[in-house]
């Protein structure tokens, strides 16, 4: 059994200090990047609509950093591609 790499996905994780912004505003911050929140071991996802290069990946990375500064969060990027199971 195969796997078919459909698209890529970016996940992020976010720590939060109590003298940052509230969540709420961090996460309408990244929301407006295109990412959306999620439960689980990540704070949000961003899916892709293509393979993503890694020059993009790295230019979402800026994106993120230059949204999220002065909001005193720390983040984490990770970019996948997203595996479906093919059914021969």
């Amino acid at each position: 059994m195969g796997f078919n790499v459909r698209a890529m996905i970016t996940y992020i994780r976010i720590m939060f200090s109590s003298e940052g912004r509230r969540p709420s505003l961090v996460f309408e911050a990244i929301r407006s990047l295109g990412f959306e929140p999620t439960t689980g071991n990540y704070d949000g996802i961003y899916k892709w609509d293509k393979k993503a290069t890694v020059e993009e990946a790295i230019y979402l990375a800026d994106k993120v950093q230059h949204t999220l500064r002065g909001m005193g969060v720390v983040f984490t990027l990770e970019t996948v591609a997203e595996k479906d199971n093919e059914c021969d």
